[in-house]
């Protein structure tokens, strides 16, 4: 009897395993290539409990540090953040076909991202172009996307000009996000080295950019704007700058393409003095929440906002890891998840979507060098 309360305990327990390998959310993470990574990991994410069960490596690709996937689920694009492709200065970009039972995913296509190493990427709202941002050369570009799933040589480049007085990080552009209107009129770019956001009229049946007028605005000098996130209505939106570690609410005017910066807001304790940079930004699906992470105060700082789109700190809630290059919210709005680049680790959080506040849930789960958290659709 004993053997056979062992043998049905062991049963029950591979059954389990077995089904959280294959029901709940599936979720991706890309990573920097190095001894602990080699491509693009993917979990099961369970929306009821906040718990991630590793599925093991997708795919191996070099340095996938953002990645993002088509509104239908089939199929998932990264940068590969790297200077040289096919013997000549520039990154890549790749697609890959998602098999939603595994996890797993399966090579389609490589391109040039005209540009060397891109960070950041975005599909347009018909899901036939992708933009990219190439930081060190700043440059954006667009390629188009085929229904099954395969990249076409770009179809439009435009070079970032200027530079910021930080000598360091801002002695040219750095081509850090893309994103499209909600309407798909325009492609809005923001630039860390020239403390520039730049817009640029879109033409969703060719796939070309040409300068929208205005232009964009310029930050404050020495901000480096990072990112930008927009919120539900589409009128207001929040721009994080990493050098400076503020976010500037924004007003965008969709008619003309056109944004308006209100008075910027920081992201760190005012009696933190030690050396800390921004990354990430994002509303939560309410409206009532904004979020960005700190790197070095190892932090995600929480500003609630209203209907005029001015932002109040909540308060700072620890990463419990190292870097917090990026993190998500996932779809629902119940949960964020950080990515803990230096420590190797995601952190969960359940957010209170009462008062916008992050309490830790779980422990800390390893994911190789982990700098973009993806959720599926």
């Amino acid at each position: 009897m004993r053997v056979l309360v062992i043998a049905m305990s062991v049963l029950l327990a591979a059954l389990s395993s077995a089904s959280a390998q294959t029901t709940g959310r599936l979720a991706f993470v890309g990573t920097y290539t190095n001894e602990k990574s080699h491509g693009i990991f993917s979990f099961r994410f369970n929306d009821q409990t906040g718990t991630f069960t590793p599925l093991g490596l997708a795919i191996e690709t070099p340095s996938p540090s953002f990645i993002i996937a088509s509104a239908d689920g089939r199929y998932l694009f990264a940068v590969n953040e790297v200077s040289t492709y096919n013997g000549e200065p520039s990154g890549s970009v790749s697609s890959f076909a998602i098999d939603r039972t595994t996890g797993k995913l399966t090579w389609l296509s490589t391109q040039s991202s005209k540009g060397t190493s891109p960070c950041h990427l975005a599909l347009d709202r018909t899901g036939r172009f992708l933009a990219v941002a190439n930081y060190s050369s700043g440059t954006f570009a667009v390629l188009p996307v085929s229904p099954d799933g395969k990249l076409g040589a770009s179809v439009a480049v435009v070079k970032q000009l200027g530079s910021g007085p930080n000598k360091e990080r801002q002695e040219g552009p750095h081509a850090h996000q893309v994103l499209f209107s909600a309407d798909n009129r325009f492609l809005i770019g923001v630039d860390l080295g020239a403390d520039r956001v730049a817009v640029y009229k879109f033409n969703a049946t060719t796939g070309a950019l040409t300068q929208n007028e205005p232009a964009g605005f310029m930050t404050t000098g020495g901000s480096g704007p990072r990112h930008l996130a927009f919120h539900p209505d589409g009128v207001h939106a929040f721009l994080i700058s990493e050098l400076a570690s503020t976010i500037t609410p924004l007003t965008w005017d969709g008619a003309t393409g056109s944004l308006k910066a209100g008075t910027p807001v920081s992201t760190l304790p005012a009696d933190f003095k030690a050396r800390s940079s921004t990354a990430e930004v994002a509303v939560h699906p309410n409206g009532k929440f904004v979020y960005g992470s700190n790197r070095g105060h190892d932090s995600i700082a929480i500003f609630s906002t209203d209907a005029a789109g001015a932002l109040t700190p909540v308060g700072f809630e620890p990463t419990r890891g190292k870097t917090p290059r990026h993190f998500a919210i996932a779809p629902g709005g119940r949960w964020l998840v950080a990515a803990n680049q230096e420590s190797g680790t995601l952190a969960v959080f359940r957010i209170d979507e009462a008062t916008g506040k992050l309490n830790a849930s779980g422990a800390l789960v390893e994911a190789g060098t982990p700098v973009c958290v993806l959720f599926l659709p």
